[in-house]
C-alpha cells in the first residue's frame, strides 16, 4: 500500500479496509509483530475484522526493532529518559511518510502552516537528539516562511516581545511548549494576548515541575496567556502521527489514525465507548514499522472518536506483559 492511499482515507470504510490491508502487510513483514500474533492465536487468515487486528504492547520499540520493510533506515527517533532508563526506538525507513503525516495533520486541524508565525519553546526536546517533535516543528517553522518563526530556547524577553507584538497586529501565531517551560513563561511575564494566538502545550513536565492535572495546568496557562482555551498536542516516540486538542483536552485523530480502548484487566477486550482504560491507536502512517499499538496511557473514547488521555498505567498495573517473552 503506498503512502498516498492512507493519506486519501474518507470515511470509515476507507479505514477499514486500509487497516486490514497494513495489517496482512505488516504480518508478512514485521517477525516481531508476527511472533506476538501467533502467541495470540491470530494469524494474517484469521482476521477479517478491524476488531480482531492485535495490538503491539509499546514496550516492544524498547527491546525490538520494528520495521515492516527491508528498506534502509533513514532516522531513528528515541523517546526522552531518565539516564540509564531504556529509551524507545523508532527506525524511520521514509522520513517522506512522516512529514506527510504532520503536514496533512496539521492542515487538517489548523489549515496552512505557512499562514502562522510558528514559535517553539521545547528546552527539554531540544537538548537531546532524536525528537520526532523536534523534527516536525523545525520543518513546519521552514514551512511557514515568516522570519519571526523558530525556536526560542533561551531568547525569553525576545519570545515575549514577539507574541505581544503579533497580538497587537492580529497576526496568526502558533506558540507550541512544554508544560513547564509555558509555565515559567506566565510565571515571569504578564502575557495578555487575543486569540489570533494558539498557545499548544505538548505535555509534560519532565521532571522539572510537579505534574498536575490538565484542568489546573490549563486554568494557568489561560490567566497567564490571557487566551480562551489551551491547545494540546498528542504524540509520541512510536506514531508517525499527532492528534489535536482545540480545548478543554478533548483530542481529535486525522483521518489515518484512531482511537479504541481495551480493559485495564484484558487488554485483548476493547470496553467501547465512555470508559477509562488502556489506550489503543491505529496510526497508519506507520505503514513501516507497526500500526497498531497498545499505549501505557489510560483514556477513554467518545462516540464521536474523540477522546480523553487521563494519566498512565503504573507498571504494576499492566496485564499479560508475559506476552512480551517471545
Amino acid at each position: 500500500m503506498q503512502a498516498d492511499t492512507i493519506f486519501s482515507i474518507q470515511n470509515e470504510t476507507d479505514f477499514e479496509q486500509a487497516a486490514l490491508h497494513v495489517f496482512k502487510h505488516q504480518y508478512i513483514n514485521n517477525k516481531t509483530y508476527q511472533r506476538f500474533c501467533n502467541l495470540l492465536g491470530v494469524t494474517k487468515s484469521s482476521v477479517n475484522r478491524i476488531d480482531n487486528i492485535p495490538y503491539l504492547p509499546i514496550e516492544f520499540f524498547k527491546q525490538e526493532k520494528i520495521v515492516s520493510t527491508p528498506s534502509l533506515i533513514d532516522k531513528i527517533f528515541t523517546s526522552s529518559g531518565t539516564t540509564g532508563s531504556i529509551t524507545s526506538k523508532h527506525y524511520i525507513s521514509d522520513l517522506s511518510v512522516y512529514e506527510k503525516s504532520f503536514r496533512k495533520g496539521f492542515e487538517h486541524f489548523f489549515g496552512d502552516s505557512r499562514e502562522y508565525i510558528i514559535l517553539a519553546l521545547l528546552p527539554s526536546y531540544l537538548e537531546r537528539d532524536g525528537s520526532s517533535l523536534v523534527y516536525m516543528v523545525e520543518k513546519l517553522i521552514k514551512d511557514s516562511n515568516h522570519s519571526e518563526s523558530g525556536f526560542y530556547l533561551y531568547e525569553t524577553e525576545k519570545l515575549v516581545k514577539t507574541l505581544q507584538k503579533n497580538s497587537t497586529e492580529n497576526k496568526k501565531t502558533l506558540l507550541l511548549g512544554v508544560s513547564f517551560a509555558l509555565l515559567d513563561l506566565v510565571e515571569n511575564h504578564d502575557l495578555q494576548l487575543n486569540d489570533k494566538t494558539i498557545i499548544m502545550e505538548t505535555g509534560g513536565m519532565k521532571g522539572r515541575r510537579k505534574e498536575m492535572i490538565r484542568e489546573e495546568l490549563h486554568q494557568i496557562l489561560k490567566d497567564g496567556f490571557g487566551v480562551s482555551q489551551i491547545h494540546s498536542e498528542y504524540g509520541m516516540t512510536e506514531l508517525l502521527s499527532q492528534a489535536y486538542s482545540k480545548g478543554n483536552g478533548i483530542f481529535y485523530c486525522p483521518p489515518w489514525m484512531s482511537i479504541s480502548i481495551r480493559n485495564p484487566e484484558d487488554p485483548l477486550t476493547d470496553i467501547g465507548n465512555n470508559k477509562t482504560g488502556g489506550v489503543n491507536i491505529i496510526d497508519l502512517a506507520n505503514i513501516n514499522s507497526c500500526s497498531f499499538i497498545a499505549t501505557q496511557d489510560l483514556g477513554k473514547v467518545y462516540k464521536d472518536g474523540s477522546f480523553e488521555i487521563l494519566g498512565r498505567f503504573d507498571h504494576s498495573d499492566i496485564r499479560g506483559c508475559n506476552l512480551m517473552a517471545l
